[in-house]
């Protein structure tokens, strides 16, 4: 009789990679068929302006944007990144509106398993680390914007009007690489504001 066959080393990793990724497939579908149920949910619930001698800045906070698939995502250690658009426009003829600043800043979290612990980065601080252990809080950091500034005082006229147009995004997961060509799945997780604008004189 011959030598009996044993799977080589690659093989075996090929079908443990292979079962991983039909194991992540399984896990979304759910998430594909609960789509229309979390669809929506996400909004900017509260968007302020606050005028100083320098500048104008915003304030802003979004309300639904941790859905629980996004949670268990953060929970599991995937990075997650929100993204905010911001557009200052002026009105001119015929309801047509001047884009004058538009500004995008993105918030990103990760989980670190070993110290327990969460820590988000935005870009508009220049990515300084908020290192915390509560999870509400992370999420808080996350959600808003405080004291953003969105132009200077000498760049806008008074006793013009103007209109500010926020909105808000998942922007993108970190997977492994084996995962990558499955990201469009993930489409099903993203969550996309409605437009949220305020009018002002300044």
């Amino acid at each position: 009789m011959g030598n009996p066959s044993f799977p080589q080393p690659e093989k075996q990793k090929n079908r443990r990679r292979h079962g991983l990724m039909l194991l992540f497939f399984l896990l979304l579908q759910p998430l594909i068929f609960n789509r229309m149920a979390e669809a929506g949910e996400a909004a900017i619930t509260n968007l302020i302006l606050a005028r100083n001698d320098q500048s104008l800045e915003i304030h802003l906070r979004t309300e639904g944007a941790f859905t629980p698939k996004i949670e268990a995502a953060v929970q599991s250690g995937v990075p997650v990144t929100f993204s905010y658009y911001l557009i200052l426009e002026s009105p001119r003829r015929f309801w047509r509106f001047s884009e004058i600043k538009n500004i995008t800043v993105t918030h990103t979290i990760r989980y670190n398993a070993i110290r327990e612990s969460y820590t988000v980065t935005r870009s508009w601080e220049g990515f300084a680390p908020h290192e915390t252990k509560d999870f509400e809080e992370a999420k808080r950091k996350m959600s808003s914007l405080s004291s953003l500034v969105i132009a200077q005082v000498d760049e806008l006229e008074r006793t013009k009007p103007y209109r500010l147009r926020a909105k808000a995004k998942l922007s993108e997961f970190t997977l492994p690489l084996y995962l990558h060509h499955i990201l469009f799945f993930l489409s099903f997780w993203d969550f996309e504001t409605d437009w949220y604008s305020i009018d002002f004189i300044f």
